[in-house]
């Protein structure tokens, strides 16, 4: 087998995208054959000189397609290839153009001992008011417009709850005169419209490093370059940002200051005012991404970067979908006048207009109190998974370990301790009832093996104590393996 990729670290494109493409065209044209073993990972880490998590998640992808396949103490061997009949419709090298990295899944495929899930970031189902929702269900099938709300509507949203959502957020000092509001699918779709409206290829983006992997795809796959600046106890690394928008003149900066994912740091007052007087000096717009504010279990509200702009260079999003019910997919941007226009536009060429039922049922959950109610019983019994989960990893992670301690949000960071590569120790955890995602789904340009996020909020506080009892023996047991490995050898007298 000879695997040559010709792989150019000054691409947009990672590195472990361009050694799965290259690989995946090789097996599909027949130059790997069914049956051909690749090499393991480390050998061609060494071979190529990446980091192992590189090659691990090209193979990740590559067996994610039924391409290879891997077995248990053997490697991974090639599985299949295009079809080859004449006239064919060559899908797979069609389908490669252009295609997002392979999102993480949430559980661990095919392993039925799983326990524990730390790899989702999403409320809990259990604490669905449905009955309350019913509710509300049936207050709107009940009205006497229902013919109109399931008419087609504007691209502006369900004009109602817009009103209701565009007054809450003058009441609260996040929209001035000159400002609109656009109802979305979630912020991903705005976060998209905002991609498409201002991005061309090559156009560069300063982002956290760790990201949202969902942002991270995103831009990519609209050809942007990011930029990623590193994230730390107070959020993004604001002390580069100046430097990095002189030096790379970007289009955007996207931050998510609360209870950032997969971190959850939340960027202090100070911070959030010099990411201003760099995007102000610069004369960059910034996308204020806050999908967790309102997830604050203790500690002090803290003003939205949207409320210190006062130069129209901020677009804020937020959502109903981590307080209420995330498969309703209602968010909304917030932003200058000009901005919201060209995305309203852009959103009625994508899907004319966002479904209105979904809007009205939740302007009347918001409106009757029982929005309120519920988000009050979700800061609650989020606090105690938050705490379940920083004592546990008080209790079961090893000496050496580190965590974030946020204040609020659904996630928390975890390096492990040198040499570890939480990469590869997943494999085990998951054999073991209990799964997260590594860090390489998070990084932009730098590598922290290490790393992981655990995602406590949909998680009962007794199943988060068991799982992270789990993976603390799963973590002790590689460190000791690692220590034995390494154990220099006395010498024979």
């Amino acid at each position: 087998m000879d695997l040559r990729p010709n792989l150019r670290s000054d691409s947009v494109v990672p590195l472990y995208r361009q050694l799965y493409e290259q690989i995946a065209l090789k097996i599909r044209s027949g130059e790997f054959e069914p049956g051909e073993r690749l090499p393991a990972t480390r050998e061609l880490a060494g071979l190529l000189g990446l980091n192992r998590t590189t090659i691990s998640a090209a193979y990740e992808m590559l067996e994610g397609e039924g391409l290879i396949a891997g077995q248990v103490g053997r490697g991974s061997f090639v599985t299949g290839k295009c079809d080859a009949r004449p006239g064919a419709v060559a899908w797979g090298a069609l389908l490669d153009r252009g295609a997002a990295p392979a999102m993480a899944s949430g559980t661990a495929p095919g392993n039925a001992r799983e326990a524990v899930s730390f790899a989702t970031s999403r409320p809990s189902r259990e604490l669905f008011p449905l009955d309350e929702f019913r509710a509300s269900c049936a207050a709107v099938l009940a009205r006497e417009d229902l013919a109109d709300i399931l008419q087609l509507g504007s691209p502006s949203g369900y004009e109602p709850l817009r009103r209701y959502l565009l007054e809450e957020a003058r009441r609260q000092q996040l929209a001035g005169d000159r400002d609109d509001l656009l109802i979305t699918n979630g912020c991903q779709q705005a976060l998209d419209l905002i991609g498409r409206v201002l991005l061309g290829a090559g156009d560069a983006v300063i982002v956290e490093d760790p990201t949202y992997p969902g942002l991270k795809n995103l831009l990519t796959g609209l050809g942007a370059r990011l930029i990623g600046l590193p994230v730390g106890h107070d959020g993004m690394d604001t002390a580069q940002l100046a430097r990095a928008i002189e030096r790379e003149r970007p289009r955007l900066i996207v931050v998510t200051p609360n209870f950032q994912n997969p971190t959850g740091a939340t960027m202090p007052v100070a911070s959030r005012l010099a990411l201003m007087e760099a995007a102000r000096t610069g004369g960059v717009p910034v996308v204020e991404n806050d999908p967790y504010g309102d997830l604050r279990y203790h500690g002090q509200p803290l003003p939205a970067i949207k409320q210190l702009d006062d130069r129209d260079g901020t677009v804020l999003l937020r959502s109903f979908s981590k307080v209420s019910f995330p498969g309703l997919r209602v968010g909304w941007a917030v932003g200058p006048r000009p901005l919201l226009d060209r995305l309203r536009q852009a959103k009625e060429t994508a899907d004319l207009h966002s479904d209105q039922l979904s809007q009205a049922v939740l302007l009347d959950f918001a409106e009757s109190g029982r929005l309120e109610a519920h988000r009050q019983h979700v800061l609650a019994s989020s606090a105690d998974r938050l705490r379940a989960t920083l004592e546990g990893c008080r209790r079961f992670l090893p000496p050496g370990t580190r965590w974030t301690e946020p204040e609020g949000g659904m996630n928390i960071w975890v390096r492990l301790p040198d040499p570890l590569d939480a990469g590869e120790l997943l494999a085990r955890a998951q054999r073991e009832g209990v799964n997260y995602l590594p860090a390489r789904y998070f990084m932009i340009s730098r590598q922290e093996p290490g790393g992981l996020r655990l995602s406590f909020a949909g998680i009962e506080p007794e199943r988060i104590l068991r799982g992270l009892a789990v993976l603390g023996r799963v973590v002790a047991g590689e460190l000791a393996r690692a220590a034995a490995h390494f154990e220099p050898v006395s010498a024979m007298v």
